[in-house]
């Protein structure tokens, strides 16, 4: 079985909306997600989720603390996962899309009302989502 270790930026604005890109293959309907990635070579996961974000939204940001750990396993995919979601502060950079993959369509700020009705790649997100922007508001 293949394993695929991530990381997931978690990154709430002053105004306290939700940073999200909206992503896909080029064939596959596009969905949004916040910020992730699998880690390279030899980075921690905490690494690998600030890289992940400059390079889909432009932001530089710092880990404020882990929020959670997830783990799955698909067999008819062959694969298990382990995502690390970790709470972020923007510290800088501008939005822009710098994605080395060519998966992001789009960066934008969301609220709490629209993460309800979003249509989200990992649908199991959204109660973390709600839960940190509640936990912050």
């Amino acid at each position: 079985m293949l394993e695929w270790h991530g990381s997931s930026g978690v990154c709430i604005n002053e105004k306290g909306q939700l940073l999200m890109v909206l992503q896909g293959k080029p064939d596959e309907k596009k969905t949004w997600s916040i910020p992730s990635g699998g880690r390279k070579n030899n980075e921690t996961f905490e690494e690998c989720c600030i890289r992940e974000i400059e390079e889909e939204t432009g932001y530089k940001v710092e880990i404020l603390s882990e929020l959670q750990v997830k783990k799955a396993r698909y067999d008819k995919a062959n694969i298990s996962i382990e995502v690390h979601y970790f709470l972020v502060k923007q510290v800088g950079g501008a939005m822009a899309i710098q994605d080395p993959d060519n998966l992001i369509y789009e960066i934008a700020w969301k609220t709490i009302d629209e993460i309800q009705d979003l249509e989200l790649t990992f649908t199991e997100d959204r109660d973390i989502l709600k839960e940190s922007l509640l936990n912050i508001m």
